[in-house]
């Protein structure tokens, strides 16, 4: 629905300005003079803009309301209105349509001014106006300009609530109520031009001079604030490097004011691998508090500008058609990007990428020269390499707890191995934090980073003396420490899990602790570090299952590895020789209203691997397997190559049968996936609205950010998507209505107790009525009784699939169970339900 509210909203702005032109209809003469006047006086007027930035915003007018005034005095209504769209449609057209962002915005600001022109002649000819010497005419005439304002920025609004929410609305009034001083003195300065040129026509000249200097004034102008104001941000932000290099968060502070003063989305710094240093990537954006290793910008383009020593603005109109496409397939709209030097060398690239404002907002030349002046403060900061040593320091720590990274973890414990100690062992103990998940999602990742800072205050507050903590990963911290023996590292593994657990206050909320523990120890286990962290990993997976939460290792769990890494090699060899199945399990239509009940609406496609020495391998084992060895998109290109081959196959007289398919992330995060998609489509002959890609609710709002592209490009396309396990998560639902969602489908755990337990029905019953609201499709998954068909039935469910209807049927048994259904393939009708 919101998807379509702009165009909806567009659609009746553009109705009500054509409504105008043919309510007022043309006179029966044209003054041809006075109209070819009025639309150069508009076209000029309109490429006349001033500029104004107060409290984060760009607010822009310009001097169309001059003729505007001038116009309403002197032509028919019909005229006014209709000059006014011509040039509107000449401006808008061509400005937007050179950007190459659709037509959407040029037809909503087409359709403004005229509805805007339509407004202001309305409330002159319904007030009237008097003899120009009279200031009832002159109140009336700048009313009219004002209602104009009010008018088109309630429209504005609407349409800012369609695409942004209430945020953007309230920038919207702000400043209209900022910039409405420009729109009334340009009233008044028409007024002005009115008396004038009723006084003699030969006042033109005076009156053209007059606004050429007033526009030069004030252009000047804010070309002098917008100087004091890069002046001010660079004496600010030097400030603030020297100061940054003294309490050694150089990085944390750079790139974030960095993003602040140019209103980007990501600044990164790079700084490649120099001798016995590691690379350094660090990236600051809007949606991280902390610093990231993940580099929107190509790493081509930071090579590039490192080599030549030059910075380079890329945006639509500049920078080479390789850089732009490079730029493109990273899903960028525009970047900047220079070297950093010391002295005459240059060790690393500063960029920054995407300008915040939408399509139309993109750096300009005179960012590229802040940026170039910025990068030449902070290497003058840090000369004698200071600023490579703080890379290097940020590179070893992580920056939320202050705790060594997992690189300097790693090169601690060989340190540590390296020292042999008559009657110790050096242990490992590696703690992954339980359900910090489901905090990120219930309470927001600032919540989760308060508890993993919490987690890493405990641990170092009851470690043993002389113990070396870090954290690994998001989630996972390791303690490595000197002990008499491995009994001992076991039991001090459960005494620090005690210690750890116990609730602590996030907002006034309770928040509990608890990691689950893995224990290894050398040289009982392992000889180096590498392989230490590896089995400490294993038993920390282990240790999840484990009654006390702790897990020693032992070489059973070395078999479990084993068992994976032969799945892997043979997983490949199947993909390759075509040895997965797919199974087919039927969707049918449960609501009367919509139809026959009964009636087979469609089928998920379901992947099976028969191992010839295992048997029947289980989705939920090997699909991760091939998640983490590469081969999940062969995998998901083999199902869905299947998926539509069976789905023509088994077509009706509506069309091939509709196919569901599930997806990962990983998968959809692959640049080439909707070209692939749609090749297969084309091939087999579907057309894309019989195809639904399934994804589960968690994967789709931990991943939107990065998946919203490919998703977006899909919807393009026709295909569907479905939410799978919907009702599980704990974050927000606001993805319902960003995302292009057409179906979401109940998790079976919700339908299977609705029978029985009161609070899954009136779980089931907000699920649909939420997915009414948002005219969404809904599915029961899980159905296997015939009560429950009853009560989904009396709740409108339209559609479910379970066991009660079939179980996955290979292709053979599926198209059997299809001819016994009565009625042919793509047509077939279960029993009486």
């Amino acid at each position: 629905m919101f998807r379509v509210l702009p165009w909806i909203i567009t659609g009746l702005v553009l109705s009500f300005g054509a409504g105008a032109l043919v309510w007022f209809g043309p006179p029966s003469g044209f003054p041809v003079i006075e109209f070819a006047l009025l639309i150069a006086a508009f076209g000029v007027s309109q490429t006349l803009l001033i500029q104004h930035h107060a409290r984060n915003l760009r607010i822009s007018f310009n001097l169309t309301d001059i003729p505007l005034v001038v116009a309403l005095v002197y032509l028919d209504p019909f005229w006014v209105i209709a000059a006014r769209c011509l040039v509107s449609m000449f401006f808008y057209m061509g400005r937007y349509l050179r950007e190459d962002i659709g037509v959407l915005k040029p037809l909503f600001n087409v359709g403004l001014t005229t509805s805007g022109t339509a407004v202001a002649v309305i409330f002159v000819q319904v007030i009237g106006l008097g003899g120009l010497d009279e200031p009832a005419t002159w109140l009336v005439l700048v009313g009219a300009i004002v209602t104009t304002g009010v008018v088109t920025t309630v429209l504005i609004s609407a349409l800012l609530y369609s695409l942004s929410g209430w945020d953007s609305v309230a920038k919207a009034w702000i400043a209209f109520f900022v910039t409405m001083v420009g729109p009334v003195l340009a009233a008044c300065v028409g007024v002005i031009f009115v008396l004038l040129l009723d006084a003699t026509l030969w006042s033109v000249l005076l009156i053209g001079f007059v606004v050429v200097a007033l526009v030069y004034l004030a252009r000047s102008y804010m070309a002098l604030r917008r100087q004091r104001h890069v002046l001010r941000e660079l004496n600010d932000f030097t400030q603030l490097v020297v100061d940054s290099v003294r309490s050694k968060r150089l990085i944390d502070a750079m790139l974030g004011r960095l993003r602040d003063i140019l209103s980007a989305e990501s600044a990164t710094v790079w700084v490649p691998k120099a001798g016995r240093y590691p690379e350094i990537r660090l990236t600051s954006t809007l949606d991280d508090t902390g610093l990231t290793d993940l580099d929107p910008v190509p790493d081509v383009l930071q090579r590039g500008v490192m080599e030549s020593g030059v910075g380079v603005l890329l945006s639509p109109k500049n920078g080479t058609r390789a850089q732009k496409e490079a730029l493109e397939a990273a899903g960028l709209r525009g970047a900047m990007l220079v070297p950093l030097r010391s002295g005459d060398e240059v060790y690393g690239c500063l960029s920054v990428a995407d300008r915040i404002g939408g399509e139309l907002s993109h750096f300009v030349p005179v960012d590229l020269q802040l940026l170039e002046t910025i990068a030449a403060n902070v290497g003058i900061a840090v000369q004698n390499e200071r600023l490579l040593d703080q890379l290097r320091y940020d590179a070893y720590h992580d920056p939320l707890t202050g705790l060594p990274s997992r690189r300097r973890s790693l090169a601690a414990l060989q340190e540590a191995l390296s020292i042999t100690v008559s009657g110790e062992v050096v242990a490992v103990l590696m703690f992954d934090v339980d359900s910090l998940h489901e905090i990120n999602d219930a309470l927001g990742h600032e919540a989760g980073d308060t508890a993993l800072q919490e987690f890493a205050k405990r641990l170092k507050a009851h470690a043993p003396p002389a113990s070396f903590i870090g954290r690994i990963d998001s989630d996972e911290f390791i303690l490595q420490t000197r002990l008499a023996s491995t009994d001992a590292a076991v039991e001090t593994a459960r005494r620090l899990r005690a210690s750890l657990q116990g609730p602590f206050e996030v907002g006034g909320i309770a928040v509990s602790l608890s990691a689950a523990v893995g224990v290894v120890t050398h040289p009982d286990f392992a000889a180096d570090a590498d392989e230490l962290l590896k089995r400490a990993d294993s038993a920390t997976r282990q240790a999840k299952n484990a009654a006390d939460g702790v897990q020693l290792y032992h070489s059973g769990l070395e078999s479990e590895s084993l068992r994976r890494i032969g799945l892997a090699a043979d997983l490949r060899r199947a993909l390759e020789r075509r040895q997965l199945e797919v199974h087919f399990q039927p969707k049918v239509r449960l609501d009367r209203a919509l139809g026959e009940p009964g009636a087979l609406i469609g089928a998920e496609a379901l992947v099976r691997w028969p191992h010839p020495t295992f048997g029947l391998i289980a989705p939920e084992e090997f699909i991760p397997i091939a998640g983490s060895t590469g081969q999940l998109g062969q995998l998901t290109e083999l199902v869905l190559d299947e998926a539509l081959r069976r789905s023509a196959e088994w077509a009706g007289e509506d069309g091939p049968l509709p196919m569901a398919v599930n997806l990962s992330p990983r998968t959809l995060a692959d640049a080439d996936f909707p070209d692939k998609v749609a090749a297969l489509l084309e091939r087999h002959g579907v057309p894309a609205e019989r195809l639904t890609f399934e994804i589960t609710e968690d994967d789709v709002v931990s991943g939107e950010p990065r998946l919203t592209p490919a998703l977006d490009r899909l919807h393009e396309m026709g295909v569907r998507l479905s939410v799978d396990d919907f009702g599980t998560g704990y974050s927000s639902l606001a993805y319902l209505r960003r995302l292009p969602v057409q179906e979401i489908k109940i998790d079976l755990r919700f339908v299977q107790g609705m029978a029985t337990d009161d609070d899954d029905r009136a779980i089931v019953e907000a699920v649909l009525g939420l997915a009414r609201h948002f005219a969404i499709d809904v599915v029961a998954e899980g159905i296997e009784a015939h009560q429950t068909v009853e009560q989904l039935r009396e709740l409108h469910c339209e559609a479910g699939q379970g066991y009660y209807f079939s179980r996955p049927l290979p292709a053979d048994r599926f198209a059997a169970w299809l001819d016994n259904r009565g009625g042919g393939r793509g047509q077939a009708r279960l029993r009486a339900v």
